[in-house]
């Protein structure tokens, strides 16, 4: 590209992602959850809106992917990487973490239901040491940088032939082997077992009543990915775009589940065995959903399907292997039946190809939304700099991409696959990020349709100090987090401060000084803001 035509494309981009921010800031102003403000005070004394964008990655443990590095590591060492990883997603301006809590039917956390998973400690039912709860270290840490923190589970996925360890005696394969089944490599288990649909939900409801997380999540593996007898797991060349999906001689290993199909049959069902399998996974997700905020109306659930929707419903042009025939993951109903909360779609492809065009995805899961859920999609950024023969994107392709969803008001946020992309910042990807995509923290847009109730007042207290405005802080009911806007001359800048701090210093402008105007309201659980105080003033 010449210099003058590069500048001049640099220029567009750039244009495109001011508008983009303009376009997400306009959203904001609109958006549920916004606080109630000041009355009688001329425009430019208040402040502009929060701004308002989930901004999460996935931390994966399975085969060690994110976190901890390796397994075997002392305590110390795990906790010390998980702090890096949450300094770092701070650093970033992100808001959220999602972190693998149960890749196998195992446990990163002390569980009576399920054995301690082998990627902590290369043996699967034994302990960290010394013994530490991992779960509770990641949410407290997360939750003191001002970090949502949600539990990620595989529902279904048991265990791979690829394991380090023995399963552990009480592993699902052990203690209700009817209900898994083996598929090629894999342990899985059964989505028509009741038993096997029973325990991913005594997991799930645990972890929510014993720990203080934000949100559920749960991925794209429900029935396993198909595979040609003998192979190995079709998941990656799903992605690739070499399954077609459609109806025919099956050359794929028919998952195993004739026991459950004829008990069915027998007690007179009436589905065909597609749609059985399907309905098997619709009960859950819909247990799921009810279960959840039974227990902590707060907790949000999300899942994270396969990019690529219904054959039959799909836009023109738009190719590739279907969840729906294949995993029997009906993810338009889910969205349709406001099963979710959030939905965040794995749009893995690039912006260009016509086959599976990242914006053309992202609009066609909007149309589905018709219950208004949090569209969320998830990128995959691991691909920058990723090692052969993965196919790689450039920065600017995840820079682009998440223009593309600003761009959309519908759409309100997106999930990096995964965190080692950042960690090691390929490509110098975060450096980008930081420097010209997440200028300025948000906050996580609020879900009403949960709760609407704001939190209470806080009480506030404001003296100059020598290097800023000193604030001391006392949280109101239900309060998370707080929103904090200065004024340095002209200029708004926001910032978003823990709950759990009592002070906090809004720091002097080199430039501008101090702050002649400071407000701050209170965020709950759900990302509902309460009323603003004026904190600061400086004196005339």
């Amino acid at each position: 590209m010449k210099p003058d035509v590069k500048k001049r494309a640099l220029t567009l981009a750039g244009l495109a992602g001011a508008l983009a921010l303009s376009g997400l800031m306009t959203a904001c102003t609109t958006q549920p959850g916004k606080p109630a403000r000041p009355d009688g005070l001329p425009a430019a004394d208040l402040p502009p809106p929060a701004p308002r964008e989930f901004r999460a990655a996935w931390v994966s443990t399975v085969a060690n992917i994110d976190w901890p590095s390796k397994p075997g590591l002392p305590a110390a060492q795990q906790q010390a990487e998980a702090i890096a990883i949450l300094d770092r997603a701070v650093a970033l301006r992100l808001n959220a973490i999602v972190l693998q809590v149960r890749p196998s039917a195992d446990a990163i956390y002390p569980s009576n239901i399920e054995p301690w998973t082998e990627y902590l400690t290369g043996a699967q039912g034994k302990p960290p040491q010394p013994f530490y709860d991992p779960l509770a270290f990641w949410v407290s840490q997360a939750h003191a940088r001002g970090l949502e923190l949600h539990a990620w589970f595989n529902p279904y996925r048991a265990r791979h032939d690829n394991a380090r360890s023995p399963a552990a005696p009480n592993h699902i394969t052990n203690t209700i082997p009817s209900a898994v089944k083996r598929y090629g490599k894999f342990m899985w288990m059964d989505p028509g077992e009741a038993a096997a649909s029973k325990q991913t939900m005594d997991v799930i409801l645990d972890v929510v009543r014993r720990y203080d997380i934000d949100g559920v999540h749960i991925d794209d593996y429900f029935y396993p990915y198909p595979i040609e007898a003998p192979g190995v797991a079709g998941n990656a060349s799903a992605l690739d775009g070499t399954g077609n999906g459609k109806a025919g001689p099956r050359t794929e290993l028919d998952f195993p589940d004739t026991p459950a199909w004829e008990r069915y049959l027998l007690a007179g069902g009436k589905l065909d065995r597609p749609s059985w399998r399907r309905d098997n996974v619709n009960r859950l997700i819909e247990a799921m959903y009810q279960g959840i905020h039974r227990e902590k109306s707060w907790v949000r659930f999300g899942i994270s399907p396969f990019g690529l929707g219904r054959p039959d419903r799909r836009p023109p042009g738009i190719v590739g292997f279907s969840q729906y025939d294949k995993l029997y993951a009906d993810a338009e109903l889910w969205l349709q039946k406001g099963w979710v909360d959030y939905f965040t779609p794995q749009l893995y492809w690039s912006i260009a190809p016509a086959a599976q065009s990242y914006p053309v995805l992202l609009d066609y899961w909007i149309g589905q939304n018709t219950q208004g859920r949090h569209m969320w999609p998830g990128l995959f950024t691991s691909r920058v700099g990723a090692p052969a023969p993965t196919k790689q994107f450039e920065p600017e392709e995840i820079v682009q991409q998440i223009a593309a969803t600003r761009a959309r008001p519908l759409s309100t946020g997106h999930v990096h696959f995964s965190m080692v992309a950042l960690s090691q910042n390929r490509k110098g990807i975060s450096d980008r990020l930081r420097a010209t995509t997440y200028t300025g923290q948000a906050l996580v847009p609020a879900t009403p349709w949960l709760l609407s109730e704001r939190p209470g007042t806080p009480q506030v207290a404001a003296m100059q100090r020598q290097d800023g405005v000193k604030l001391k802080l006392k949280a109101g009911k239900g309060t998370a987090l707080y929103a904090i806007w200065a004024r340095h001359g002209g200029e708004w800048r926001f910032a978003v401060v823990p709950a759990t701090r009592v002070e906090w210093t809004v720091p002097d402008d080199a430039q501008l000084g101090t702050a002649n105007l400071v407000y701050v309201s209170a965020v709950d659980r759900l990302g509902n803001e309460g009323a603003q105080v004026q904190a600061w003033r400086a004196p005339n």
